[in-house]
């Protein structure tokens, strides 16, 4: 009977430190995958990047035109401290992120090797100007307001906002050609609010930056405005020497001159 009980009282003891040790083991995994997540959604530099890549999936997952949708409601939330030099540099960033998006389409289901090859350039050239926007931006965080609501600098930024998307026609289901097509608006935009930026911005440091992503916009546009030609798309939106960026109706001129809409600068009809 003693070694009866013995046993009974033995068994009971390993039971009851096998549960322990399980119970320890669960906390540290536990433990450990909580640690994981955490780390997986903070980055090196201690920012959590978790909303950008949400934002990033939903711009690339329900087409082009979603991702500029995505990309207009990302902008207006961007923060905005009434600094053109922050403001710039932060809604710049988000602006390109829809850029981005619509190269990584192409590169995924685009069949034209011209447009690849942009596609390609595009993406590299636009993730490399993100992080340097995103850096300008959090060293101006700080900066002291210097415009507000009704000044030209913020109705030309919204103007190149919404107008974009005016002149963007219903996607054809040709990645190729869809992504020819809302490029142009897209860079078109981008210009305009490089321009605003050029003339009321004071940072010397991200304007010699926008000098240079206009330049290659520019070039880009005029680009993809061949490829259309070459390829049966879209030609010369207006029919005369002179065009607003935003391809506002009414703009058009034979001479240099302001939209009579936006108010942006006339442009030569390339």
């Amino acid at each position: 009977m003693k070694k009866l009980l013995f046993s009974l009282a033995a068994a009971g003891t390993l039971l009851l430190s096998g549960c322990d040790r399980k119970a320890e083991t669960t906390a540290s995994t536990t433990t450990t995958e909580t640690a994981t997540t955490t780390d997986a959604a903070t980055s090196g530099d201690g920012h959590d990047h978790a909303a950008t890549a949400d934002d990033h999936a939903a711009m690339a997952g329900g087409g082009m035109m979603a991702a500029m949708t995505q990309m207009m409601d990302n902008m207006r939330k961007a923060p905005s401290s009434k600094n053109t030099d922050h403001d710039f540099a932060h809604q710049m960033a988000e602006h390109h992120k829809g850029a981005l998006a619509m190269a990584e389409m192409e590169l995924a289901q685009g069949k034209d090797a011209t447009l690849r090859a942009m596609a390609e350039k595009m993406k590299a050239d636009q993730q490399r100007e993100i992080a340097e926007l995103k850096a300008a931006g959090e060293r101006l965080d700080a900066a002291p307001a210097n415009y507000q609501e009704g000044d030209p600098f913020a109705k030309q930024m919204k103007a190149a906002m919404d107008m974009m998307m005016q002149g963007m026609g219903a996607e054809s289901g040709n990645v190729d050609a869809d992504f020819a097509a809302m490029m142009i608006p897209h860079h078109q935009s981008a210009v305009a609010m490089m321009d605003a930026f050029l003339a009321n911005g004071k940072d010397a440091k991200l304007k010699e930056m926008a000098q240079k992503m206009k330049t290659a916009q520019q070039k880009e546009i005029k680009e993809f405005q061949t490829w259309q030609a070459k390829n049966g798309g879209a030609g010369k939106a207006v029919g005369a020497a002179y065009i607003c960026p935003m391809k506002c109706e009414g703009s058009a001129s034979d001479k240099p001159g302001k939209c009579p809409k936006c108010g942006m600068d006339l442009v030569k009809n390339a």
